[in-house]
């Protein structure tokens, strides 16, 4: 699946793939995520809200809109089918009306999760080191406190079992006040296989799995970005 997804956004000249593409990559690769599918019309919308189950939730599939929340281009918490269709057509209206030359390649569409422990999970590759994995507590915590912590590919069990230890909110993912401790096996788990993933793909550039929703039993991606390099071409 690997060198389909990936061949397909080359020959297209595509070096970001979407969520849904993402998503199913990395599930491939053995990373747990809620599952997405495109829609590219209110009525695909509806059908697709309908088979993932509610509340649903849709966000726009663009590469012109990096920031998809800063043109009204996430809708969470959609309870029904009205709800979707209502907020497809919102939605559509708003991006034109915010971006009108940024081109919609659909939205995708999936069961809103419950909520758990955020945390970021990423890889990014250094020039010199190659492949380097990062995990962070999600939220303000990764944004303000810098709080990540980082390893080079490949990254062994035990790799995996320090970088989640080591972070200085490690608390949060113990169960804070009284709050169910996080699965942190789980989270290692992603960490190896996105290192499995890295090794297996050195075409991939960027991995970010964010938020992903740490439970007391499992770990899901909610979110997924993967950049992989542009398709080289003969002189």
């Amino acid at each position: 699946m690997s060198a389909g997804i990936i061949g397909s956004a080359q020959v297209a000249g595509r070096t970001i793939l979407n969520e849904v593409e993402s998503k199913n990559l990395l599930a491939a690769a053995g990373v747990p995520v809620v599952a997405a599918q495109i829609a590219t019309t209110r009525d695909e919308a509806v059908a697709a809200a309908r088979a993932a189950g509610f509340p649903a939730v849709m966000k726009v599939l663009s590469d012109d809109l990096p920031h998809k929340s800063d043109v009204g281009g996430v809708r969470l918490g959609l309870a029904d089918e009205a709800a979707v269709a209502a907020a497809y057509d919102a939605m559509m209206a708003g991006i034109r009306a915010a971006a009108p030359h940024a081109r919609i390649d659909g939205v995708s569409i999936q069961r809103q999760a419950q909520p758990g422990v955020e945390v970021i999970i990423g890889m990014t590759t250094d020039p010199q080191f190659g492949p380097v994995l990062m995990v962070g507590l999600g939220g303000v915590l990764v944004e303000v406190l810098k709080d990540v912590a980082f390893r080079i590919v490949p990254v062994s069990a035990r790799d995996a079992g320090e970088m989640v230890r080591e972070l200085r909110g490690l608390p949060l993912l113990q169960g804070y006040r009284g709050a169910p401790a996080a699965d942190l096996g789980a989270l290692e788990a992603i960490v190896q296989s996105l290192s499995r993933f890295a090794q297996d793909n050195p075409e991939v550039r960027e991995i970010d799995l964010n938020p992903v929703f740490a439970y007391p039993n499992g770990a899901v991606a909610v979110d997924a970005r993967v950049v992989v390099a542009a398709k080289e071409t003969a002189a």
